[in-house]
Parts: structure tokens; C-alpha cells; sequence
């Protein structure tokens, strides 16, 4: 399963062209070498990061703390590593240490551990939903269908769900179709739906 452009900008903040610009410039290149583009879970997790530095601190920083694990030699996908911020550099967490990696690389200092799966605002002002819960009724785990938003514990996907509403099902009828999806579950895929069409609309 992998998350076309859209839904990846819903999920992980990042605007439509910021996705086509890191992609351009090799901050991260999709998992997924398709055409169209679409992103792996783990993608999603690593531009997540991203965004939530981005909130924080100029792009070439984080450029240079992504080149500077290159040169370690950690080598693994971005989302692998744990980086946050504390004000002018990026960190990488490892256990209960954090290593500089901008301002003076190789330093250790101790950080509390930003969760980057919580809600949080981009540089926009947009509201960026949890990751684990982008609605109330809705869930995501990277083991139910490679981490695409589903209805809240069951394997229904959010945009099977939306595609049935907007076609003309009314909401409370759903369970119709699907009986562990309530009103309540229908409504929030929808919504996401919603965001998903607004934001695939500005630009690809």
C-alpha cells in the first residue's frame, strides 16, 4: 500500500509543492519509485519530521543534519532515525542520548523526545491532525493495510467509506454496507475525504 500525493500532504502537513521540491532536491525521494508519485508509510513518518522541524528551523539545517548522517554512514531511511529541535539545531536521539548534528556534530546533549505522530501546526498555520488518529472515528497502524487511515478498529478504508457517501449514501446508511461503520465513523471519512480533495486540487 502506498499514499498518493494528496493524502501525504494531509497526513504529514507538507504542502503539495514542498513535497515536489524535497523530492527535486533528494531531501527525500519516495520508497516507491512510481509514476504518479506515491509514498510509503515510512515516508510519511520521516516527512512528518520534517515538517514539525521545519516549524523550528531553517531548511538548510535540516538539509545539513540529513547530510551530516550520510557522512556517519547511517545510511537507513529517515524514518529510522529520531530527530527533533531544541531551538537552533536538530538532534538525533538514540536511546537516552541526543546528538548534535547541526550546530556541533558528534555533541551529546539531553532533550525530552518530541512524539512525532502528535497533532501539531505547519509553518502555514495549518492544523496537522495525529497521525495515529487524523480523525476521532478514524485510525492509522502500519499494520493494518501499510498504515492507510481506516475506520477505528476495523480494516474498512476511510475513502471506501467516503467514495460510497459522496455518491450518494447517506451516513447513517452506511452500515448498510458495512455494519462496523456508525454515522459518527462515515462522517469523519468524509471529512478526511474532504481534505484530501481540497489539498490534491491547489497543485501536483
Amino acid at each position: 500500500m502506498s499514499f498518493p500525493v494528496d493524502l501525504t500532504a494531509v497526513l504529514t502537513g507538507a504542502s503539495v509543492s514542498q513535497l515536489h521540491n524535497w523530492r527535486r532536491t533528494h531531501l527525500l525521494e519516495p520508497e516507491a519509485q512510481e509514476n504518479p508519485v506515491r509514498y510509503s508509510f515510512r515516508d510519511i513518518v520521516a516527512l512528518r519530521t520534517f515538517v514539525r522541524l521545519r516549524t523550528q528551523l531553517p531548511l538548510q539545517r535540516i538539509r545539513k543534519a540529513m547530510d551530516q548522517l550520510r557522512r556517519w554512514d547511517l545510511t537507513e531511511h529517515p524514518a529510522s532515525y529520531t530527530l527533533l529541535t531544541e531551538g537552533d539545531s536538530v538532534f538525533l536521539v538514540q536511546e537516552e542520548r541526543a546528538i548534535d548534528l547541526v550546530r556541533r556534530p558528534g555533541q551529546e546533549i539531553i532533550l525530552n523526545l518530541a512524539d512525532v505522530f502528535a497533532p501539531f501546526q505547519n509553518m502555514q498555520g495549518r492544523e496537522v491532525a495525529d497521525l495515529r488518529r487524523p480523525r476521532p472515528h478514524l485510525e492509522v497502524k502500519e499494520q493494518r493495510l501499510a498504515g492507510w487511515p481506516t475506520i477505528h478498529g476495523t480494516r474498512v478504508p476511510y475513502d471506501t467509506v467516503a467514495k460510497l457517501v459522496t455518491g450518494g449514501v447517506d451516513p447513517q446508511d452506511v452500515q448498510r454496507f458495512y455494519p462496523t461503520v456508525n454515522r459518527d465513523s462515515a462522517e469523519d471519512a468524509v471529512d478526511l475525504h474532504q481534505e484530501v480533495v481540497r489539498i490534491g486540487g491547489r497543485a501536483a
